[in-house]
């Protein structure tokens, strides 16, 4: 007798449609733009500005750790996507306000300094978005 396929107990709404797919679009955008980033100034002038140099390249691994679990199911993809909105925002809030703060400690812009302002603050409505969207498809 061939072994049957685990029932699916739980029913997701699609994550990648409509807004979802939208969103896991911008995030695909700012992984490739803060990677980019990050690279040119790492690869250039990282004696510049090294801490804002590695905050880039912090933000860069977030949003593509976001993109990509954003775009899959299930419930371990799910949290992971979560914990990187989070983690986002409260980097883009942390890393903003410091460099509010300190601008001296900055002397180049990240991705998320002066809370994003470089991108049209995206940086910090992003994660917003995400994180409600994240909780309007959880799996049940």
């Amino acid at each position: 007798m061939a072994e049957q396929a685990p029932e699916k107990t739980e029913v997701e709404p699609a994550r990648r449609s409509g807004p979802g797919r939208v969103l896991i679009g911008v995030y695909g955008v700012f992984a490739l733009a803060a990677s980019a980033r990050a690279g040119v100034q790492i690869a250039t002038s990282f004696h510049d500005a090294p801490v804002a140099y590695l905050l880039s390249a912090f933000a860069a691994a977030v949003y593509i750790v976001a993109t990509v679990t954003l775009a899959r199911s299930g419930r371990t993809s799910h949290r992971i996507a979560v914990t990187s909105c989070t983690i986002e925002l409260i980097g883009v809030i942390v890393v903003g306000t410091y460099s509010l703060a300190d601008s001296a400690a900055f002397p180049d812009t990240t991705v998320w300094s002066t809370y994003g302002i470089g991108y049209g603050c995206v940086p910090l409505v992003l994660p917003v978005l995400g994180l409600l969207w994240l909780r309007r498809v959880a799996p049940r």
